[in-house]
């Protein structure tokens, strides 16, 4: 087998695994997601934590938080982020699956009776009224 033959090989099997659909869905759930996270960043950085800045009399910011040499306030405002950011996931998916669940449980109309059992219903009629 010659170097190009398995070359030619890695690439179709490369093509094949691409266009599986889960990872297509993977794809763009990385990229959904990235969007998301900036959602979120918003939310944390715009909104809560100048409404968290109000309640404390000195205002909160966290990124200027150090111990010593180390800076603390940058990292609690990462790990508020992901918290915040994972409880929103958590919301949207919770509410998805709300959706889902009611989707699921809607009764299906009952399916219209065959021919076979109209046509028994009519000969059971038909006995009743003779006895």
């Amino acid at each position: 087998m010659s170097v190009n033959q398995k070359a030619t090989g890695f690439l179709a099997e490369f093509r094949k695994f691409i266009a599986r659909g889960n990872v297509m869905d993977l794809a763009v759930g990385v990229i959904i997601g990235g969007a998301f996270k900036s959602i979120a960043d918003s939310l944390s950085n715009d909104l809560l934590m100048p409404l968290l800045g109000l309640l404390t009399p000195s205002g909160l910011s966290l990124s200027g938080w150090t111990i010593g040499p180390v800076a603390v306030g940058h990292f609690l405002d990462t790990v508020l982020s992901f918290l915040i950011t994972a409880f929103a996931l958590f919301c949207l998916i919770k509410a998805l699956n709300v959706f889902h669940r009611k989707k699921e449980e809607a009764p299906a109309a009952p399916p219209a009776p065959s021919k076979e059992e109209i046509l028994l219903t009519e000969i059971r009629d038909l006995l009743k009224e003779r006895s």
